[in-house]
């Protein structure tokens, strides 16, 4: 049996303006995520990082090439597949338990079963005794937490996130990131993470890939030598990361000048 989780291959990507213009936003770009593996994206603005993350789920067809999930060609909605985007995906007029529970309900749970679920993942992001508070009552950080826990109350078995946590300060980020590699590991999801931040990628990943400016392609790829379970705050210190810091800015460095 295969451990390719999603493999890209030599896909591009073209968007056409309503005016006629075409915008290439991939070019002969492929990737392959292994089984509970943790892949970041690093990249300048507009080289088709979200693009990416949309052909994975279906939403965002390859202009040409493949893109496959568990061997199979994506043709619509993969059901095993989780996203959490930069905005929070909750709604404002339901309450904490609500919003995760919402889940299991469209996927054909009891609504008595959803919410008893619901009220564990709750307590498992750290949100117990703010089951019934709305989301205008949280801080940013707390939103994210019932957002993560939207997504891992489905199981996923592949986990696609568009730069999470880019909205909350440095504390809460770096606190955010502890909490997903403690959700990660015990289900160990094969994670696709779109960021802008070289530190953020190096210090969640298995595999940093740095896309070239758009048309995006791949410009390198490197392996991560941190060791699990991951300490975020402290592998910050350590020489290999600071040493893959520079190395992965010189290659951005290059992209983003004009």
């Amino acid at each position: 049996m295969s451990n390719v989780a999603i493999q890209l291959t030599n896909v591009s990507r073209k968007f056409i303006s309503p005016a006629g213009k075409v915008t290439q936003a991939l070019r002969d770009f492929s990737l392959t995520v292994n089984t509970g593996d943790f892949c970041a994206i690093v990249g300048p603005t507009g080289c088709g990082k979200s693009t990416t993350l949309g052909m994975i789920t279906g939403l965002s067809p390859p202009s040409t090439g493949s893109v496959e999930v568990f061997g199979q060609p994506v043709t619509g909605i993969h059901p095993d597949i989780g996203f959490v985007f930069q905005a929070d995906a909750v709604f404002p007029w339901k309450s904490v338990l609500d919003n995760v529970a919402i889940g299991p309900k469209f996927r054909g749970k009891a609504p008595a079963l959803a919410l008893e679920m619901a009220a564990e993942w709750v307590r498992r992001v750290g949100l117990a005794g703010f089951e019934h508070h709305y989301p205008h009552q949280l801080s940013g950080g707390m939103r994210k937490r019932v957002a993560l826990a939207q997504t891992f109350i489905n199981e996923p078995k592949i986990l696609l996130m568009d730069e999470p946590f880019s909205a909350l300060d440095v504390q809460t980020r770096a606190l955010m990131q502890e909490e997903l590699l403690g959700l990660w590991s015990e289900q160990k999801a094969s994670v696709v993470f779109v960021t802008h931040d070289i530190e953020e990628a190096i210090a969640l990943a298995d595999r940093v890939i740095v896309l070239t400016k758009g048309p995006g392609s791949v410009k390198s790829s490197y392996e991560i030598p941190l060791a699990r379970p991951r300490d975020v705050s402290e592998a910050r210190y350590s020489k290999p990361f600071i040493d893959l810091s520079r190395q992965i800015w010189s290659d951005l460095k290059d992209e983003v000048q004009i």
